[in-house]
Parts: structure tokens; sequence; C-alpha cells
């Protein structure tokens, strides 16, 4: 299993350079071209009684569009990489969109993990990415700058998004060292937990994996705050699994484990929707 193109969104005002290295060593690990893409809505006129009050001006766009490609200097400066091994991309659109409709050429999609924005429409909405694009995604916290993958934890249930996160994850999985499935269940689930958990690893296993499982019981502490505690227990930099979410009046909701993990894990986290 290989990664050939590695995507990566850039904020059109980030300074720091975190998840960019995060896919910068992806793509070097796995010999890919790293894609980089960044957007800018263009705020829709603001009209009260029928009179335009306010509105993007043709100067706004072009600062917009020298901005833009600014930015793409500075991340091919980041990487430092071959040109013809980085690409750049960039739109004048929502960030959301614009990101979601490149991610038809990527195999991963790396972003910086942000809090939410009460007005997402110039931001990138990182729950409508995970549950939007049909493409793994990536999440990198606040400084976090690189990504050994060396041990993973994999947080299972027996549902689609749980083995799409695994199945895309495998490239990772396969090179590492050690890989720890676990489920939370009820009491009375243990034996069926421990059956599933089973053909987990013997699908990992023969597809390489070195990977052990872990069946535990739900108690008062969180799923999330477990795989969290679990992770840092394994001395794991990462954490896979499903994004579980739909939307609703308008707003994509996250499951309790998915939410969870992105508000609190410190380590990056690969999920798939």
């Amino acid at each position: 299993m290989y990664l050939a193109n590695v995507m990566v969104y850039v904020d059109p005002q980030q300074q720091d350079e975190g998840q960019i290295r995060v896919a910068e060593g992806i793509a070097d690990r796995f010999h890919a071209s790293l894609i980089g893409v960044s957007a800018v809505a263009v705020d829709p006129p603001f009209v009260a009684e029928g009179v335009i009050i306010e509105q993007t001006t043709k100067d706004d766009i072009r600062r917009m569009r020298a901005d833009l490609a600014a930015k793409g200097e500075w991340f091919r400066k980041v990487v430092g990489r071959d040109r013809h091994q980085v690409e750049w991309r960039w739109g004048l659109k929502s960030p959301t969109e614009f990101l979601s409709e490149q991610a038809r050429v990527a195999d991963l999609i790396v972003f910086k993990r942000q809090k939410v924005h009460s007005d997402n429409f110039p931001y990138l909405d990182s729950a409508e990415a995970i549950l939007r694009m049909g493409r793994p995604t990536l999440s990198v916290p606040e400084s976090v700058t690189s990504l050994s993958a060396d041990r993973i934890v994999v947080g299972w249930k027996d549902a689609r998004e749980a083995r799409l996160a695994i199945r895309d994850a495998l490239p990772l999985l396969t090179h590492a060292s050690k890989v720890t499935v676990a489920e939370i269940c009820t009491s009375d689930e243990q034996d069926a937990a421990t059956r599933r958990l089973r053909d987990v690893a013997s699908y990992l296993e023969r597809h390489g994996v070195n990977c052990r499982f872990d069946v535990r019981v739900h108690t008062a502490e969180s799923d999330a705050e477990y795989l969290v505690r679990l992770a840092g227990n394994e001395g794991a930099d990462l954490i896979v699994a499903g994004g579980y979410g739909h939307r609703r009046l308008g707003y994509w909701m996250f499951g309790g484990m998915t939410r969870g993990l992105l508000q609190h894990a410190p380590i990056c986290l690969l999920m798939s929707h």
C-alpha cells in the first residue's frame, strides 16, 4: 500500500509550519507528491432595503489573488522540495468548498485542527471537511510538527466508518512497529467484541501489520478519553478512527467519540467517513 498524492490545507493567514511539516514528512516517506491548497472566501454583497451597502471591489480581488500567490511561494520555500513534486492550488471561494473539490486528486488530506468559529464561511470547517470529502483526513493539533506513526492506536466500532478508516490507514499501519486496536463495549458484549477484534487483527496481520487488540467495558470515562489515555500508554502519536456524523438542520453533527477526539486529543487523528 502506498500514497501517491498528499494534500495539505494552508490558511491564507498562516505563519506556523506545523501541519505542512507533517504532510511533507508523510509525502517523503511514500515518495508522494505534495499539494498545497488555500482559499479566500469572497463575501457576498451586503444589501439593505434593496441597496448595496458594501461589496468586494476589483481591487479587493486583486489583493486576494496576490496574497494567495505569495502564500504559495511561502509554502514552496517551507517544503523546499523539487518544484516538480510540489503543487499549489488556490481559489476565491469558501475554503471548505474549495478543499472538498480539490480532494478528488488526493490520497490523504492534512489540515490543522482549529477551534470552531461561529461563522465558518471564511474558514475551513473541519467537521464538514471530514464528513464531506470522501477521503481520509489527518488533523494535526497545534504545535505538532512531526508524525512518526511508529505506534498507532485504532478506535474500533463495527461500523462502515471504522472499516473505511482502517483500510485508508493501511499505508501507515503497515509501516508501524506496533498497532493497538481497541473496542469499548458494554459488559454483555465482551465476547462478541473479542470475536470482532480477532477478525480485525487477522485482517491487519494478513496485510503485514503487527497488531494486538484490547477490549474495554464502558466506564465513567468517555470513550474518547480512554483512547487518548491508551495512546499515551502505548507511546502512540496517531489515533485512527471513523468519522461518525451526519447532516442535521443545516449543520454537520459529530457523534460523541468523534467530537471528543477532535476537541481533546493532543496527537494526530486520521479519520474516514
